[in-house]
């Protein structure tokens, strides 16, 4: 769309409708019951005429409401012809000595608002004019002595009316340049608004993407290594009976990863978010861990309450939360016990749903545990970059990841998700 072309709203289209109602309503009221209170001289015969164009202007512009917005030439044309049957009426109803010529304005301030710079000062151009032959035509009309709000007479009068003209050309002039100027500023600002969004969106979309990629790839890289042990292995003769079974077991993670990673592209790249309980979400996980990590041992602390809490999540979740659970299956192992993790879940309020992930392993340096998942730290595992991943995605999605030592040793990551608001 053009810059300076109204933007289509089914309200502003209500709103100029309704503006155009009250006005005819106005007028119609002013004629048959306030002529005499506000001293206007009518020409009835006309006036007739005047309100049977406006109620077919009316009705067919309510017809046409919602075409007349899509673009500037439409919106003009109705506003022109608005101002056109304002000056008519104004005309058969004293000119430029009614009270209410002013409202000849308000189509100047609906132009200067919503449209190019001509537009206003087209109409500034037409109503100014139309005013001034009123203005001129006054003595003919009145005889040469006028009367105005019954307190000047004469020759006093001619220079109030002039005051009156040059007063409503003053506010024509601040609508075409002040509250013109101001309205194209505001108009840029809300497109330069807008196509940032876009960018921002665009940008966050190739974050997720990358974001899900390094995980996939992250996961990848331990059943490709120890595939490359096997066939190490076979290589040297070795054909020990697990040895198939391991292979299976490996090329099995490294197809699950390929398939996450090609739903998490096609989900990112539609913008899909999936409604799961949390019950739901650590049912998926531990048949994830089964799967990929069947040497790990899960236990699961999980109330009913807390089973039936909803989120509001993507593809990134589970792989962010596999992460977690296999860095502290990791580090109970090599503190010498089993590869063994537990896992509870809480409601910390109406809007939010904690999950803790403990391990028993030996904790994390105290150097380290602020830099982990913010950045990458070297650590004997590598450089955490699956906690990196994993607080990216967590972020991403409205959530948090904390990291702390427990005091009777080993790590705890609380992860903060928010629950999905019901309507």
């Amino acid at each position: 769309m053009a810059r300076g072309s109204p933007v289509y709203s089914p309200l502003a289209a209500n709103q100029l409708i309704t503006l155009r109602a009250l006005g005819l309503v106005l007028q119609l009221v002013l004629t048959f019951f306030g002529a005499d209170a506000f001293g206007l001289s009518l020409q009835q015969s006309a006036l007739v005429y005047i309100f049977g164009l406006e109620l077919l202007f009316l009705g067919l512009t309510l017809k046409l409401r919602h075409a007349l917005v899509l673009s500037a030439p439409g919106l003009f044309l109705s506003l022109l012809i608005d101002t056109l049957l304002w000056i008519s009426w104004l005309y058969f109803s004293g000119g430029a000595t009614n009270a209410f010529i002013s409202l000849l304005l308000l189509p100047i301030a609906i132009a200067a608002v919503t449209l190019p710079f001509w537009a206003p000062w087209t109409l500034a151009a037409i109503t100014t004019l139309a005013y001034s032959l009123m203005l001129y035509a006054v003595p003919a009309m009145e005889g040469g002595h006028h009367e105005h709000a019954g307190h000047m007479a004469g020759g006093s009068m001619a220079s109030h009316y002039v005051g009156m003209w040059f007063n409503f050309l003053l506010s024509a002039l601040v609508l075409t340049t002040s509250v013109a100027l101001i309205a194209r500023r505001l108009r840029q600002t809300d497109a330069e608004l807008a196509a940032l969004r876009e960018s921002q969106l665009r940008q966050e979309q190739l974050i997720a993407l990358g974001t899900a990629s390094a995980q996939m790839s992250h996961q990848l890289a331990t059943p490709l290594a120890s595939l490359r042990l096997l066939l190490d292995e076979v290589a040297e003769g070795d054909t020990e009976p697990g040895l198939v079974a391991e292979m299976d077991l490996a090329l099995t993670r490294c197809e699950t990863s390929l398939n996450s990673l090609r739903e998490a592209t096609e989900a990112i790249r539609e913008r899909k978010l999936t409604v799961v309980s949390a019950g739901q979400l650590l049912h998926l996980l531990k048949q994830q861990v089964l799967l990929l990590m069947p040497d790990v041992v899960m236990d699961i602390s999980l109330s009913d309450e807390v089973a039936g809490a909803r989120l509001s999540t993507d593809v990134s979740l589970l792989p962010s939360l596999l992460a977690l659970v296999d860095n502290g299956a990791k580090a109970s192992k090599k503190h010498g016990g089993e590869a063994r993790v537990w896992l509870s879940a809480r409601l910390v309020n109406e809007a939010c749903i904690r999950l803790d992930i403990r391990d028993a392993g030996p904790g994390i340096d105290a150097q380290k545990l602020t830099a982990l998942g913010a950045r990458p730290v070297l650590s004997e595992q590598g450089l955490g970059m699956a906690l990196m991943l994993s607080h990216a995605s967590l972020e991403r999605l409205g959530g948090e990841l904390h990291l702390g030592n427990l005091p009777e040793g080993g790590c705890l990551a609380s992860v903060r998700l928010p629950l999905e608001q019901s309507s």
